[in-house]
């Protein structure tokens, strides 16, 4: 099984076990690069407020701006940044329900439709996949870097190699340790989790080479920072982040008990279409991709709402208050 595959397949057990917004591929450092597999955002007590803002992330810099839900005010004023990028992001923000546009003459005017809500996640989990320990990589240090930096309340890797004590000495002892059967859905937790302190500093690898490490000290309010930029971008992106083949032999299948799932019916077997369909592949023949609505699926089935009624308490979010 691709890694892919085995990353999807995870993915929807956890939409099916956990009731919190699941997300794949998001940046997780402040001063390097790091990319976490798999990131589980446990909604907070003001998570319903969230909901019903918007259902798309909202860019940093317009909840970091100066426009209130009180009087409107001039866009340039709201940004320190080039007018240029302000009137950017004011669009995006004015375009996803976030802001609000006022014409005082020829003037573009802003104000927030609803107070940010600073408490609307919880805790932070990031997951690293590794299918086949065997397999080289850097595995060893990107936990490292993830324990050191300590922007995630629990790190864990998951895999679906037999793991050993010489498996377990290898990997920083906070990372819990999870035995994964996608075949089956079966999770066996060979270690549990040390939880990370995020809301105090942390140490930033940001490089590794031989007899030499950089790194960058990161300050509370930078991982403060990145943890409400992770929570955004896994609200807005979602998991199903990905194409449908666009191939006669693709399909939206019901994997693992989670819907629309690429799949190649040339090659029996969940695909990445970035990566897999096209020209190269010996059974590729062009068509446009299956016809799925993902966001309904993803409304279905997860703590997402698709189409909010506005700034106020949407039906069925009373669990979260």
């Amino acid at each position: 099984m691709s890694e892919f595959a085995f990353e999807v397949a995870l993915c929807a057990l956890l939409e099916r076990e956990r009731d919190e917004i699941i997300a794949r591929q998001l940046g997780a450092s402040v001063h390097g690069r790091r990319i976490m597999d798999i990131v589980c955002v446990e909604p907070g007590p003001d998570f319903a407020k969230r909901v019903a803002i918007t259902p798309h992330e909202i860019p940093d810099a317009a909840i970091e701006s100066r426009a209130g839900v009180g009087q409107a005010r001039y866009y340039r004023n709201c940004f320190d940044m080039h007018p240029d990028r302000a009137r950017s992001v004011a669009e995006r923000a004015i375009e996803i329900g976030f802001f609000e546009r006022v014409r005082q003459g020829s003037r573009l005017y802003v104000r927030q439709t609803a107070r940010y809500p600073d408490e609307w996640f919880g805790k932070l989990v990031g997951i690293e996949n590794k299918p086949d320990l065997a397999v080289p990589g850097d595995l060893e240090l990107q936990l490292r870097k993830d324990v050191s930096l300590g922007v995630f309340d629990e790190v864990i890797l998951a895999t679906e190699s037999y793991v050993t004590g010489a498996h377990l000495n290898r990997i920083p002892d906070e990372v819990g340790v999870w035995r994964f059967r996608p075949e089956t859905g079966g999770l066996e937790v060979v270690r549990e989790p040390t939880a990370l302190d995020p809301a105090a500093s942390g140490v930033d690898i940001v490089d590794e080479y031989a007899g030499r490490t950089d790194m960058r000290v990161a300050t509370a309010a930078e991982k403060a920072r990145l943890r409400r930029r992770m929570a955004e971008r896994a609200y807005g992106k979602g998991w199903r982040s990905f194409d449908l083949p666009p191939c006669v032999h693709g399909a939206a299948k019901t994997v693992s008990g989670a819907d629309g799932i690429p799949y190649c019916e040339w090659k029996e077997s969940v695909v990445n279409p970035a990566e897999e369909c096209g020209p190269a592949c010996p059974g590729y023949e062009p068509a446009d991709p299956p016809e799925i609505d993902i966001e309904a699926v993803r409304d279905r089935r997860t703590p997402w709402v698709a189409n909010p009624k506005g700034p106020r308490t949407q039906s069925g979010l009373d669990r979260f208050l």
